[in-house]
């Protein structure tokens, strides 16, 4: 004997506010021009430039706001350029 279930009817609820993060999307961009050269430097640097695509001095690219981008424009600050 099979027994159906009612479901009530929940009352729908009212949007939460949203947070300060979340009502401006970062959508930052971030300019980083390679000013150094990388050889010589520890591999993870260069690792870090190649990342970010840099390839050439004087090369300037637009990289998204992400953690992870900063952590590699970080490792690499002293052979970089940032603009925000």
């Amino acid at each position: 004997m099979a027994t159906e279930k009612t479901t009530a009817e929940k009352p729908a609820r009212k949007a939460a506010a949203p947070k300060a993060a979340e009502a401006a999307p970062a959508t930052g961009k971030l300019r980083v021009t390679l000013v150094k050269s990388p050889i010589g430097t520890k591999r993870n640097h260069r690792a870090s430039v190649a990342g970010l695509g840099l390839r050439r001095l004087n090369q300037t690219v637009e990289v998204a706001d992400t953690p992870s981008n900063r952590g590699m424009v970080n490792a690499a600050c002293f052979l970089l350029k940032c603009e925000a």
